[in-house]
């Protein structure tokens, strides 16, 4: 276990990991698991900065995989009405071990690498159920965090062996977060085959990702002027100079 490394169950009534496929024609089916970049998401909204990246570690399934289909009114901006069908999981709750390391694209903010001061708030923020809102894949898919010893309790899948869940998304490697010279200056979607082995889902690394694919070229996003204290993002007026598209 790192030094750095948080652990937490995260749970709600709802998940939507959505698998791109099933998106072209307007309807969303979940993947069975959380997908790497969902559980990433979710280490960010606890606590996230330009200086780190968050890299999840390992999940544990503890509820049984459920799905529930419902009726879904999208927003349609040409008029008119559409009715799309989104298939959720329903009812979930997951263990999961992150931890965090320096984004070397950003060597601007070397001067805000303080291991301490960023663990030490990330488990503050953990333990108030985060900075920022929580949610499993989708928005409306609202969910909660709380601080949990890795493995403690009992999963619905403790006792299966080894479960494959065929080729689903890993996440998504956006220009700031490139660890390889494929992947600088633009947006690339990474695949990979998770196994699921008593209940536990270890992952791999971004750049351990071998199957990829370009989606767009990106340009990195700057934050504030100069070196980054931690203030220097806000102009005088309080306002933020600059944001993440994801934020």
């Amino acid at each position: 276990m790192k030094e750095n490394s948080i652990e937490f169950k995260v749970y709600g009534r709802y998940a939507l990991f959505s698998d791109p496929v099933t998106r072209v024609g307007g309807e969303k089916f979940s993947y069975q698991i959380p997908t790497y970049q969902a559980l990433k998401g979710v280490c960010e909204g606890i606590y996230w900065k330009p200086t780190i990246q968050w890299y999840i570690d390992r999940v544990r399934i503890i509820k049984q995989i459920q799905t529930q289909s419902q009726g879904i009114r999208p927003i349609n901006y040409t008029g008119g009405n559409t009715l799309s069908v989104y298939t959720y999981l329903k009812d979930v709750e997951y263990q999961v071990k992150a931890h965090f390391e320096w984004n070397e694209n950003r060597p601007n903010l070397v001067n805000d690498r303080n291991e301490n001061k960023h663990h030490n708030i990330a488990k503050r923020m953990l333990e108030r159920g985060g900075r920022r809102d929580i949610y499993l894949g989708t928005r409306e898919c609202q969910a909660y965090v709380e601080p949990v010893k890795f493995g403690e309790g009992e999963g619905k899948y403790d006792d299966v062996e080894e479960l494959s869940f065929g080729v689903m998304l890993h996440g998504i490697t956006y220009a700031d977060e490139a660890t390889t010279a494929d992947e600088q200056g633009r947006m690339t979607a990474r695949f990979w085959v998770p196994v699921m082995k008593k209940g536990i889902i270890d992952f791999i690394r971004p750049e351990e990702c071998t199957i990829k694919r370009e989606i767009r070229p990106m340009q990195m996003k700057h934050f504030g002027t100069g070196n980054f204290t931690g203030l220097e993002e806000f102009n005088e007026g309080g306002d933020l100079i600059g944001m993440d598209e994801r934020a």
